[in-house]
This record gives structure tokens, sequence and C-alpha cells, in this order.
């Protein structure tokens, strides 16, 4: 995983294949292969361990959310910022070749990530349970579009949240 973020760090998404992520871990191709199956899958895994490491920090931000829209909300503010403040997260803002944000195949590798990360939402309320897969739907459908498509109307974390919590409170299942 290191030598593949070290790769997108220098390079891009362009610089990393199999075979240069194994060299730089020191391992061999079908070492890299066996753990990974495709470049695709390194990279998607590389950039979701990113993620999940950036958004750590924001449980308390998240605990301290009452309804299941704030707390959607809270994750994607936090999100952005992430991307915002990570270089190897940042690059995912560039249409390169490679970028996994643009793989016809990324859906259903970042649904699963998402799935993780509003998981907390069915313990704090099991009565959403049955709607959260819409969730993680709309939620990461949402976030790629702030991430990608910034705007002076959402440019800042109050503005984002302001506009988020406006469109997401009504499709939102109420808390019970």
């Amino acid at each position: 995983m290191d030598a593949t973020l070290g790769l997108i760090e220098r390079g891009g998404f362009e610089g990393v294949t199999i075979a240069a992520a194994a060299n730089d871990a020191g391992v061999t191709r079908q070492t890299v292969y066996s753990n990974f199956g495709s470049r695709e899958e390194l990279v998607s895994q590389a950039i979701a361990g990113v993620a999940f490491e950036a958004l750590g920090g924001i449980h308390s931000r998240l605990d301290a959310t009452e309804t299941t829209c704030e707390y959607v909300v809270e994750l994607i503010v936090a999100g952005r910022t992430a991307v915002r403040a990570h270089p190897v997260l940042a690059t995912l803002l560039q249409a390169e070749r490679g970028n996994p944000v643009f793989d016809t195949g990324m859906m259903s590798r970042a649904k699963p990530v998402a799935r993780e990360l509003l998981a907390p939402l069915v313990e704090r309320d099991p009565s959403v349970e049955s709607s959260l897969d819409d969730i993680v739907e709309i939620a990461l459908r949402l976030a790629l579009s702030v991430v990608l498509f910034d705007d002076d109307a959402v440019h800042t974390d109050d503005d984002l949240r302001s506009f988020l919590t406006r469109w997401l409170s009504p499709a939102m299942p109420p808390s019970s």
C-alpha cells in the first residue's frame, strides 16, 4: 500500500502499475496480484485506506450529530476537507488516465467503503437499516459530486453544510 501511495504522489495514477508497486515494495508482481487481483483494486484499496485514515479523526464530530441527515452531511463535509488536505487524495480531483474515480467499476468498489463509513447510523438508529443502501447511494454520489465539482456557492464548509442539509433532510428517514 505504501509503495502504491508513493507512486501516486510522485506520478499520479498513470504511474501506478503492478510491476512498479511490486518493485517499490520489494516483492514480486505475483505477490501483488495474489493480494489485490488487479491494478484497479490495488489503487482503490490504497485510496480507501488513506480515506479511512483521514476520516478517522472525525468521529467526535459524527458522534455529536443527532440525526441521520446531520451524520451524512458531516461525513461529506469531512470527506471533502480530507481530499483537499491530503496530497494523495487530492489527486482524485485530477481527471487523468488511471484515476479510480473515473473508472467504470468505481461505484461497485466504493459502495462497501461508504457502507462501512455509514454503518454506525444503524447502531444509532435501527430504523435506518432498511434505508441504508439508499443512504449509501445518495451519500456516495453527493460526496463525489462535491469533491469533483467545487463551486463558490458551496466552497466553505458552512455553505456546503447548509446546502446538503436543505436537500438531504427531506430525503432521509425520520429518526426514531
